[in-house]
Formats: C-alpha cells, sequence, structure tokens
C-alpha cells in the first residue's frame, strides 16, 4: 500500500533546498572578501613593521658612522685626508 506524503510539506521542502542552494554564491563570495581583506590588512601592517624596523636600522648605522667620525683623531684623519687628496 503506497504512502503518500502531503504536497504542502515537498513544496517546503523543495522551497527551503531553492533557497539554499541560492544562497551559496553570496555566501562563497562573502567568505571571499572577507579572506581577501583580513590577508591585505595583514599585510599593511607588516609593511609599517618593516619600515619602522629599517628606520631603526638605519638611525643605528648613523650613529655608528658619526661615533666613528668623532673618535678617530685628527692625525689619522688628516693622513686619510692627505692621501685622498693626493690621490685626487
Amino acid at each position: 500500500m503506497p504512502q503518500y506524503v502531503n504536497s504542502q510539506i515537498t513544496d517546503s521542502v523543495t522551497q527551503v533546498n531553492t533557497k539554499v542552494i541560492g544562497d551559496t554564491p553570496a555566501t562563497a563570495m562573502g567568505n571571499l572578501m572577507l579572506a581577501t581583506s583580513q590577508a591585505l590588512a595583514v599585510s599593511g601592517q607588516n609593511l609599517t613593521t618593516g619600515q619602522q624596523q629599517a628606520n631603526v636600522m638605519w638611525q643605528a648605522a648613523t650613529v655608528q658612522g658619526v661615533n666613528a667620525l668623532l673618535n678617530t683623531g685628527e692625525a689619522v684623519t688628516g693622513a686619510v685626508s692627505g692621501q685622498i687628496i693626493s690621490r685626487g
């Protein structure tokens, strides 16, 4: 003896399935855009950190260079300057 399902139930299930299938592309695009925006934000933060670290390194190199120039005796500076001038 066959058992029949009420047509209202089959219509309801069909509508829910259609809605889920219709929502899938929008959900996928939302996930893609979210992942992309997070990746771009992290890359911007990494760029900023890299620039800050480079500035610290350049400042340290400048300080070391100035210290080397100031700690060099006048006689050595004069001798080296004379050699540079004579090679001209």
